[in-house]
């Protein structure tokens, strides 16, 4: 972590994490996490979901919902994000997951500080908010957002695999490799295809 980024969190209060898995993909939603850890959570499981295997990731999310002080996932369309565009609908799966995560924790008599965002934009969330470019490998909180968010969205495309065979979404989890665009040529887009994306309707 960089060192003026840890002296400006100090005696923040309690931070929310979040992060969102999907904005390049041709098809199925968008999704975010936000979290809130304990400061005795087994932070060595954390790193940034890209940089983790799939199995590293699927054997930390089960550990992240059982330690989390709070966590939720949420996520928007593929329609919803034609419609909005996928920056906005980016924005409302992280402001829906940490209202979800707020409400969690002030259930439990807990107020929450802070919220830090992974990128260059704040969602709009009711706490202040800070954004973190590359937050997913310097934030503990946003680490562990981004491999719900990651872990929950590849086991949603997995299913959609066995709605739809022939894109083999349960491989690529609908991002445009060349597999998917020959598919996309060969059968076109499918309902959980996002249409305003370059290459979904005009292959």
């Amino acid at each position: 972590m960089e060192q003026g980024l840890l002296f400006e969190m100090e005696d923040t209060g309690l931070i929310i994490g979040t992060d969102e898995a999907g904005r390049g993909p041709l098809a199925g939603p968008v999704y975010a996490a936000a979290v809130a850890l304990p400061p005795d959570f087994p932070f060595e499981i954390l790193n940034d979901s890209k940089k983790m295997t799939e199995k590293q990731r699927m054997q930390a999310a089960p550990i992240i919902k059982e330690k989390a002080l709070a966590w939720a996932v949420c996520s928007v369309s593929a329609e919803e994000i034609d419609r909005i565009n996928i920056l906005n609908a980016s924005m409302k799966a992280m402001s829906l997951a940490v209202s979800k995560v707020c409400e969690q924790l002030r259930a439990t008599g807990i107020e929450p500080s802070l919220v830090m965002a992974d990128g260059n934009r704040r969602p709009p969330v009711d706490l202040p908010c800070v954004p973190v470019v590359k937050g997913d490998s310097k934030i503990h909180e946003i680490m562990a957002a981004s491999i719900l968010a990651k872990t929950e969205r590849d086991l949603y495309m997995c299913e959609l695999a066995k709605k739809w065979p022939c894109y083999g979404f349960e491989i690529h989890k609908g991002y445009p490799t060349r597999s998917h665009y020959r598919a996309l040529q060969d059968f076109g887009p499918c309902p959980e295809h996002r249409l305003t994306f370059s290459g979904v309707c005009q292959r």
